[in-house]
């Protein structure tokens, strides 16, 4: 089976954690970069990372990299890869791309060259003047970075954050793929009891749900590599009943509260759509009145935070209170909060054992752990 060369995207700050999910899936090669993780694998690989990676933004299949400070060097890198072994003759093939301090920083202008080098050589290699791109979707993307030029094929479509389960939410809800990746950074395997006193639109219990029940996150959404020839229906069909058999079945101890009625509410409905509204108890509660009897176990949140002065005032006021809430605490629980806020930890009232820098989006957060 032919061996393929995959770029992961990733939020900054989660490479070594989406590293840790390829390599406990068999892949090989693994290293990461800022932003993105290279492995390599199979075409059934291409499937298993689609259906299972939590922290990924999407697959790239990479079919080359070469220098390009100059148009034509990017039309005749672009020329010389093989594009007909992964595009039929009647694939539709867009292009989309980005550059990063390099000479050619005109987007549109190597979009155009990238397309017309691609149909330049899908055209001589099946004898027609004119493309029909009528057939399957086939994204090519290409990475401009210092004047390297990376040619890639997008396996995923939609980024791998659209599980399928978050049809509507709250305002500025928490990328599925970043609360998965505060869920895993905080060793969570099922065993404690995971909390969420600001659930908003319950993503981070529904994160933790699908990590302790293993249950593979693409399952239920598709991806255009499915109408790929060189990944036939059968190799997904496979991955997805490997995926399908490693799934556990048990009862864990997962909560969600918020004090709006409307975001509790949707958040249920979410778990429902992710199938796991069977393991989360989901209550209309004050994160101020948050207290919990078992001796040990983890919180894992997200607050509001604002940046106008107002919104300041009360961002303060919040985490002071939660700061409270904290300290009453049985000692065996650990705490693991997302904040871009820069007074966090003096608001909080305790300095944190332990930051970790992560980006929601474009702005920089820090991952604030307590406990032992």
């Amino acid at each position: 089976m032919e061996t393929y060369q995959f770029a992961v995207p990733t939020l900054f700050g989660l490479e070594s954690v989406c590293a840790g999910e390829m390599r406990h899936l068999g892949l090989q090669n693994v290293h990461a970069e800022d932003g993105r993780v290279f492995c390599t694998g199979s075409a059934l690989d291409l499937a298993r990372l689609n259906l299972n990676l939590r922290t990924g933004e999407r697959v790239l299949l990479v079919l080359g990299s070469f220098h390009a400070s100059t148009f034509d060097e990017l039309f005749e890198g672009t020329r010389a890869l093989p594009w007909e072994q992964l595009i039929p003759a009647d694939g539709a093939f867009p292009v989309q791309g980005h550059s990063l301090n390099s000479d050619l920083h005109s987007v549109p202008a190597c979009q155009s060259i990238v397309k017309k080098a691609a149909a330049r050589r899908l055209g001589s290699r099946y004898g027609l003047e004119t493309l029909p791109e009528t057939g399957a979707l086939y994204q090519i993307r290409f990475s401009l970075m210092k004047n390297e030029a990376t040619l890639m094929l997008d396996t995923t479509g939609p980024g791998l954050h659209k599980r399928g389960y978050r049809a509507r939410s709250v305002t500025a809800p928490l990328r599925e793929t970043l609360a998965a990746g505060m869920v895993l950074l905080s060793r969570y395997r099922g065993r404690d009891p995971v909390c969420d006193p600001f659930c908003g639109s319950g993503t981070i219990p529904i994160e933790a749900a699908m990590i302790a029940k293993n249950q593979a996150p693409g399952l239920n959404r598709s991806f255009p590599a499915q109408n790929w020839e060189i990944a036939g229906k059968d190799l997904w069909l496979q991955a997805a009943r490997e995926a399908a058999d490693r799934e556990f079945h048990n009862q864990w101890t997962l909560w969600g509260g918020d004090i709006d009625p409307r975001a509790v509410s949707l958040a249920q409905h979410n778990a429902e759509l992710a199938g796991v509204a069977d393991l989360i108890t989901f209550q209309v509660r004050d994160a101020a009145d948050f207290k919990r009897q078992e001796p040990c176990g983890r919180v894992i949140t997200n607050p509001p935070y604002g940046n106008r002065l107002l919104e300041e005032n009360e961002t303060e006021q919040l985490y002071r209170s939660f700061g409270r809430v904290w300290r009453e605490m049985p000692p065996g629980w650990q705490l693991y909060l997302l904040s871009g806020y820069p007074g966090f930890e003096d608001a909080f009232g305790r300095k944190a054992r332990k930051k970790r820098k992560l980006y929601n989006g474009m702005l920089r957060c820090d991952l604030f752990c307590y406990g032992s």
